[in-house]
Order: structure tokens, then sequence, then C-alpha cells
């Protein structure tokens, strides 16, 4: 039961991020590289301060320069597809892109694929091809290829930290590796700066709590959740972000984004439930 309400407690926060960037960018109360920025910064802050609540260590060499270039990457690119993307289908595309790069590592590393496996992985490719192919209520192109880029760049974020001992201090100090460029990106759009005291607030509630918050409850909850479950249980993400997004944001909930969450949630299903068989 506990790992169940940590599970829980975490997955709402991650789906949380779309829904609160696509609000705050979708009303015009902020712009995309000030959301960015708030969201980094605040999030860095929140987490060192956990840190150091937690009585743990923190050191410039828990963090790493690679890891925190994707972090940033992802950030960046996150925020500018929810320009013109609504919070279920930006979902929907990176969490299909996360998976599908790690996918692509298992392959390329050697591990071997079963039938069923690459059937699981051609429906969930499909799946994110015919949500973004050309027709009636299709996603804006631009922006579906931005987050196909963060989350290609999350899921090599996530296979760089599968090694550390520390995800929690490892995570806050990439935060902090991504501060100073963050900002200089700002002043490359200063000329597009948009603030309010909502938007900023939004970008707060990114940043400190949905980020910060939500990685510390999650990294807790992997304890208790084997790497194949944590894949599975991450299925709910883009369906949360899809039903906030319905009612919090008056989003439309469009048959193709239904026939395409079925297929790549359905196939990504398939190959983590053939690993995990393989495993035991």
């Amino acid at each position: 039961m506990h790992a169940f309400l940590l599970t829980a407690c975490a997955l709402i926060p991650l789906a949380a991020n779309s829904i609160l960037c696509r609000q705050a960018l979708e009303t015009g109360a902020i712009d995309a590289a000030s959301f960015t920025s708030i969201r980094i910064i605040s999030g860095a802050v929140m987490l060192c301060l956990i840190v150091l609540i937690r009585r743990r260590p923190l050191s410039r060499q828990d963090g790493n320069i690679k890891s925190a270039a994707m972090l940033f990457t992802y950030m960046v690119f996150f925020s500018f597809a929810y320009l013109s993307l609504g919070a279920g289908t930006g979902a929907l595309i990176l969490f299909g892109a996360v998976q599908l790069t790690m996918f692509v590592y298992a392959l390329k590393i050697g591990e071997h694929f079963s039938l069923l496996s690459w059937l699981g992985l051609g429906i969930a490719v499909s799946g994110i091809i015919y949500l973004v192919s050309p027709g009636l209520n299709a996603p804006d192109l631009i922006g579906s290829l931005l987050m196909i880029i963060a989350g290609i760049a999350w899921g090599l974020y996530s296979l760089a930290g599968r090694g550390t001992t520390k995800p929690l201090e490892s995570t806050a100090m990439n935060f902090v590796y991504c501060v100073v460029p963050v900002i200089v990106m700002n002043l490359f759009f200063l000329d597009q700066t948009v603030l309010s005291n909502h938007g900023v607030l939004l970008a707060i509630a990114s940043g400190a709590f949905a980020s910060g918050c939500g990685y510390t409850i999650w990294y807790s909850a992997l304890r208790y959740l084997k790497a194949t479950q944590a894949a599975t249980v991450q299925l709910c993400v883009p369906i949360i972000a899809a039903l906030g997004g319905t009612v919090l944001l008056d989003e439309t909930l469009t048959l193709r984004l239904v026939l395409a969450s079925l297929a790549t949630l359905g196939g990504i299903a398939l190959v983590l439930f053939q690993r995990s068989h393989k495993k035991n």
C-alpha cells in the first residue's frame, strides 16, 4: 500500500507538468523561454532544499555535464512544443519518444527482442506516426517534432542516470548546472518576453512542485518497484495528462488521440511485458 500511494502521488505531478505548461502558454500568461527558465531555477532551488533538509551532502561531482545537457534540451524543447500541442497529445508523444529511445538503446547493446516485442514496437511506432500524420485533428507538425526531440533527450538522460547511487542529489546538481545555460538562452528571446503573475506562478508550480517534489516522490517510489514495473506504471502519465487537459483546459479528446494512445501505450506495454517475462 505504501508503494502504491507513493507511485500514485508521483504520477500526478509528472502528468501535471504537461498541464501546467500548456495552460501557461496557451493563455499567453508567459512566453516559453521564461517558463523554461523559471521552471529550471525553481526546480533547482526546491531540489537543493530537499537534499539539505534530508542532511545529505551535495557536491559538484553528483552532477554530470552530459546529463545536464540532456536535461536542458528536454526542458527547452518541452516548453516550446507546448506552444502548439495539447496537454494529452504532447504527453503521449513525449512518453512514446522516451520509451522508444530506451528500446532502441536496448537493441543497440545487443538485447534480443522476441517476435511479440517487435510486434509491440511496431504497433507503438505506428501509433505515433498515425497521431502526427496529416489529416483532420492532426497535431502541429513542428510542435510534434520538438516534443519528439524532448522525449529523446529525456530518454537519454534517464539512461545516463541508471548507474547513479544518489539519483536525487544527481538530479539536483544537474538542475543547478542548467541554470546558467537557460538564462543565456532566455537572452535570445528577450524581445518575446511575456510575464504575468499567473504565468510565473504556473512556471514555479511546474519547477518546484511538479518537477522538484514530483521527482523526489518518484525516486522514493522506485525503491519498491522493479525497472519494468516502473516503466509500466508510467503508461498512466499520458492518460492522466489527457484527462487533465480535457477537464481543466477544455481540450477535446479526439478519436485520433484515443486510437493513437491505445496503439502507442498498448505496443509499449507489450514490449515491457515480453522483456519482463524474458528476465523472469
